[in-house]
């Protein structure tokens, strides 16, 4: 795992149907607004991803900054859905094998566009949201 300086840190893709409903998610149900995101498309979130090597051309996972440490794929969403209120029951899911989550979360990840589509552009928050946004 590496490292980062800022925390709390969801890298997500921008054009990603799923990803930014993902995000809109987490928004909604981080009452302390703990979590800032940044899309993979932007320069910050290109930088995030080159450093924890995740290809921003073609990202596999998205990842989440957390403790200073970045978490992929299953480790990322869990993570996160583990710190919103009333998900924190999710870290039962940690006892799960990495390998069987990871082999579920890259099955969507690799189909993620097929099954619920994609923008032509980066989706664009509302003024809200925008105040989260790292670019």
């Amino acid at each position: 795992m590496s490292t980062w300086p800022d925390d709390d840190v969801i890298l997500y893709d921008g054009v990603c149907i799923f990803c930014s409903r993902w995000v809109r998610f987490v928004i909604a149900r981080d009452t302390a607004r703990r979590f800032r995101f940044t899309p993979i498309q932007s320069g910050y979130g290109t930088r995030l991803a080159k450093t924890f090597g995740i290809d921003p051309d073609d990202p596999d996972t998205n990842a989440v900054v957390h403790g200073g440490i970045a978490y992929t794929k299953s480790d990322a969403a869990l993570t996160v859905l583990s710190h919103l209120p009333g998900w924190r029951w999710t870290r039962a899911l940690f006892a799960v094998p990495k390998p069987l989550r990871d082999a579920v979360y890259s099955l969507i990840a690799r189909n993620r566009y097929k099954i619920f589509g994609k923008y032509e552009t980066c989706f664009v928050p509302d003024a809200d949201m925008r105040a989260r946004v790292l670019e």
